[in-house]
């Protein structure tokens, strides 16, 4: 299921700001100093009563006389809990507040009483779940201590989550192996990056933004999440998509190396991928043994042979950016085996300095070394942990699955480029640390062939970019955001293209080529 993200109304924002649970919580405690602790745990509790009075309508049909229980802990998530049960017992609502500590929030406690709520020991939990009709995780949110074993929740039963589901680090996204997953999550003062990457992305259902009057205690942005209607925002960003009066050469010319004896198909998907999402023109360097099937395929491609892939390399680097020769990125890699003959072409197409992707076969054969070209990388996890380990980094894939933001930074500055992680949200971030979060991923787009096919959508963007050859590091610099932005646009153009085939059935990266020219039309490309 796509994770749904719903801000206040008067977010002047269209991409949603993130921050660190942690800098969220500091930002409270600011205002706290300003306020009183109840009036925000209050307002807290009211937005999380009315999230449940939203569940117990869809799920059960009634609001009164339906059973709900939480699960309450010993801090202020508990204390928010105790209060949203309070509101619902006034509403007609059966309530249990089951206690999980040997203390509690004593004024939540007394609120509950007063509308005449009950408290039960966690032992009891069994039996209350039987009969609920929605459980509320106020347990422990961003406070779970280590070793703290959560209680297992049956499935059928709807969860809503009190700001961030317990055993979720708010921080960075990583979870407990006992963590209680939510169908809904309601988020106090602003979207934390915990909820919208890693294993929190995945068990934080659709997510609520309560606003808490944070905005003037709030540090800059940790990231931001981008969403299907933020697509013309990004190309308008990166470059005039103006499409009329332009010839082909003016659409962009896009240069693929790719494809292998042993992985023929990564070419033609890249090829393909390339020219459904509207390039002006395809030029390829394959293997003999892949050219056949290629031209086949997509026959818009122009094949490269070796002495004109120089010709045009000299040309580009004399910066000639008019005519047929002009290639204007390149994307590199899918399907690549490491050979001489491949290494020869790379180091010639890297040293000609176009910007570029480079992914799959590519990113092993690249060095982290001082350059100057506009690049984008496209690792998944898998490939991230190599490329930090070339470059002197030592850290797990399970390191890095549990604080994927951190990790694409550092191999953006390790590598001096643009990275754009894949996962179930995508992760683009520049060298400063400027990151995008992608939230439209369907869990169908894990299958072979569907990095090949966001390479070929990237290319075009980035061909039809009209960037600059660059000759100095400032160049580069200068350009990074606009290479994120490029990049956060063409995964938001695959998702898309994979939500539509989704409604399909089962997904391959065939039925993602076929759904491309409508998923960029629907999203304004």
């Amino acid at each position: 299921m796509l994770q749904e993200i719903a801000c206040p109304v008067g977010y002047s924002e269209k991409m949603i700001p993130v921050y660190a649970g942690s800098h969220v919580r500091d930002a409270e405690l600011q205002l706290v100093a300003d306020a009183t602790d109840l009036g925000l745990m209050r307002r807290a509790a009211a937005a999380l009563a009315h999230q449940a009075v939203l569940m117990l309508k869809e799920h059960a049909g009634r609001l009164y006389g339906s059973r709900v229980v939480a699960l309450v802990g010993p801090g202020n998530n508990g204390g928010d809990g105790l209060f949203a049960l309070a509101a619902l017992a006034k509403r007609g609502v059966a309530v249990t507040a089951v206690l999980l500590a040997s203390q509690a929030h004593p004024e939540g406690l007394a609120a509950l009483a007063r509308a005449g709520g009950r408290t039960a020991a966690a032992k009891r939990l069994e039996g209350l779940l039987e009969g609920c009709d929605l459980l509320i995780d106020a347990a422990y949110g961003t406070g779970l201590r280590p070793g703290v074993q959560l209680p297992v929740i049956p499935r059928d039963i709807p969860v809503l989550a009190c700001d961030v589901p317990s055993g979720v680090n708010a921080d960075t996204g990583a979870a407990v192996d006992s963590v209680i997953p939510a169908d809904r999550t309601v988020t106090f003062g602003a979207l934390k990056t915990g909820l919208v990457v890693g294993s929190g992305h995945l068990v934080s259902g659709r997510i609520q933004v309560t606003d808490l009057g944070l905005a003037g205690h709030l540090p800059e942005p940790e990231a931001w999440v981008v969403q299907g209607d933020d697509l013309s925002l990004l190309l308008d960003r990166a470059q005039d998509w103006s499409a009329a009066g332009k010839h082909k050469y003016q659409r962009g010319v896009l240069g693929l190396l790719a494809g292998s004896s042993k992985y023929p198909g990564a070419a033609v998907l890249s090829a393909r991928a390339a020219v459904a999402t509207g390039l002006g023109l395809l030029r390829t360097m394959v293997p003999a043994n892949v050219a056949t099937a290629l031209t086949t395929q997509v026959p818009e491609a122009v094949p490269l042979e070796g002495e004109e892939l120089t010709l045009l390399l000299a040309r580009n680097r004399r910066n000639e950016r008019e005519g047929a020769t002009k290639i204007g990125a390149w994307a590199i890699g899918p399907g690549l085996e490491d050979t001489a003959e491949t290494r020869t072409h790379l180091n010639q197409i890297l040293s000609a300095n176009n910007p570029c992707v480079i992914d799959a076969g590519a990113l092993s054969m690249i060095e982290p070394v001082e350059h100057h070209q506009l690049r984008i990388l496209t690792p998944h996890a898998g490939e991230l942990n190599a490329l930090l380990a070339k470059a002197g980094v030592r850290v797990s894939s399970r390191d890095i699955a549990a604080d994927p933001v951190r990790w694409a930074r550092w191999a953006a500055v390790a590598y001096d480029c643009v990275v754009l992680l894949k996962g179930s949200a995508t992760i683009c971030t520049a060298p400063d640390g400027y990151a995008l979060i992608v939230h439209a991923a369907t869990p169908g787009l894990a299958t072979a062939g569907s990095g090949d096919v966001l390479t070929g959508i990237l290319g075009t963007l980035l061909a039809a970019a009209n960037l600059p050859t660059t000759s100095a590091a400032a160049d580069i610099a200068a350009h990074t955001h606009r290479l994120t932005d490029l990049a956060a646009a063409a995964a938001l153009i695959h998702a898309h293209a994979g939500a539509l085939a989704a409604g399909e059935g089962t997904i391959s990266a065939v039925d993602l080529l076929v759904e491309l020219p409508r998923a960029a039309w629907d999203l304004g490309l």
